[in-house]
């Protein structure tokens, strides 16, 4: 690890007002951690920013210094670790919401969870294109297009932001809107941190108050038939209906469900906008399928949203990657899927298939670079390391990628976890002109790369 100076950090500590952290002192390590644990940062010197002008000030030290800068609010979306090296800006404490309740927006700052911005907009009877887990940080994942619970009836997060306030590389706080600076806005969402540091945003809100949703858990026998039935069912459904499936082997300890304990379950989500009666007509073909572990679909507030998936909120160590999928045959993804990263898979593999479609296809009123929207599904195949070993998850990983790559159209940058080996992905994110459009916007705000700590687009080269 390069170390700096100390004059050098005293300089930092008093150009922000928010606290400076050096590897081996007290709260480095505390500061540098996030959601995902497999893969944690490593930075020569972090900046807990307190405002937009901390940002400003770490981002201006950086370029001085020739230092790669990093960002991390939740760490859930951790794609390229500052190993040794770099200035990582921690934006947690950053964490302002402002609900416009006549305007239908919210405005939050960089380190706000979604279940901030849920819980704040509620009594308004309105809610935001959140995913599926509240405790993810919202500025990341609308950034990277924004897959949540009502998208296939609104879109991607993406394609209802407002307004981005923004650090540049030459530590500039800009306010960037589709009027204002239109190449700018349109890269920032999809192109996530390469062309900045977001210190907040503006999006909208939709008039949301109460879903039709939960789970259908089956057991392990009926997987096959679920599989089969759903991916048939999701060909019948209205937009007003978003949903998934997933295959996991739940272990056998106290704090999981009685029913699920030490089993391999298939579970289907359900979230529908529409009233209950009809929300029971539409799942009545997945509750033929046969008995179910546990049937938790039900009238909710839109406050209780994160029941439907319970993704787990504790920190843990996790490897996986995604794939879009286009027209397919469903036998044989059913047998590929159980066949390569089933209950009997070498590494243990948690399977995730979500229905797209509907808005998500339609191309936005205020064009984005979030690509590939002629996915019909999205395949996400993800590993928890304290099961299985990375070495053994990434070859069983990649061998059922290459079974489904005569369905695959690209990726969702949502869902490319970290990886040190991983290699550049970004073709398989954008498309051709999209990207090649990014890389020369990239030449314009940060021909130095200074912001390559992500999953990097690197500037076009000159000439």
């Amino acid at each position: 690890m390069s170390e700096l100076p100390a004059a050098a950090i005293q300089e930092l500590s008093e150009r922000v007002e928010g606290p400076v952290f050096r590897p081996g002192r007290p709260g480095y390590d505390e500061e540098r951690s996030g959601f995902q644990t497999a893969f944690r940062h490593r930075p020569a010197v972090i900046v807990g920013a307190a405002g937009a002008a901390d940002v400003s000030a770490a981002v201006a030290f950086a370029a001085e210094h020739g230092l790669p800068v990093a960002v991390q609010a939740t760490g859930h979306g951790l794609s390229a670790a500052a190993d040794g090296e770099g200035l990582l800006i921690s934006t947690r404490r950053m964490d302002g919401v402002v609900i416009d309740p006549e305007a239908r927006t919210a405005r939050f700052d960089a380190g706000v969870r979604w279940e901030q911005v849920v819980a704040d907009a509620a009594p308004h009877g309105l809610a935001p294109l959140n995913g599926s887990a509240p405790h993810v940080g919202a500025v990341a994942y609308t950034l990277g297009g924004g897959l949540g619970l009502l998208a296939r009836e609104f879109g991607y997060a993406a394609d209802h932001v407002r307004s981005i306030d923004v650090v540049t590389a030459d530590a500039t706080v800009r306010t960037v809107t589709a009027g204002s600076d239109p190449d700018l806005f349109w890269a920032l969402r999809g192109g996530r941190d390469n062309f900045g540091v977001v210190t907040s945003m503006e999006v909208d809100l939709f008039p949301v108050s109460r879903l039709y949703g939960g789970g259908l858990f089956f057991p392990a026998e009926a997987v096959t038939d679920v599989l089969t039935a759903y991916l048939a069912w999701t060909a019948t459904v209205p937009e007003e209906l978003t949903s998934s499936v997933s295959l996991m082997a739940y272990p056998d300890l106290p704090v999981v469900p009685a029913p699920l304990r030490g089993r391999y379950v298939a579970h289907v989500r359900i979230a529908y906008t529409g009233d209950e009666a009809s929300g029971e007509r539409l799942v009545a073909p997945l509750r033929a399928i046969g008995p179910r572990l546990i049937d938790s679909v039900r009238e909710m507030p839109y406050t209780a949203c994160g029941t439907i998936y319970n993704d787990p909120a504790f920190p843990h160590a996790y490897y996986g990657n995604n794939v879009l999928l286009g027209e397919l045959d469903s036998s044989v993804l059913v047998k590929t899927v159980l066949d390569v990263a089933g209950p009997g898979a070498p590494a243990l593999c948690v399977i995730d298939l979500r229905h797209l479609g509907g808005a998500l296809s339609r191309p936005p009123a205020v064009p984005s670079a979030v690509g590939n929207r002629d996915a019909q599904f999205i395949l996400r195949v993800l590993t928890p390391l304290a099961a299985s070993d990375l070495d053994v998850a990434r070859p069983v990983h990649q061998r059922l990628f290459d079974a489904l790559r005569p369905w695959t159209t690209g990726r969702s940058l949502n869902f490319v976890y970290s990886d040190e080996d991983m290699p550049d992905q970004t073709s398989a994110v954008y498309a051709s002109d999209d990207l090649r459009r990014l890389a020369e916007l990239k030449s314009v705000h940060d021909p130095a790369n200074l912001f390559r700590l992500n999953h990097n687009i690197a500037p076009a080269a000159a000439g």
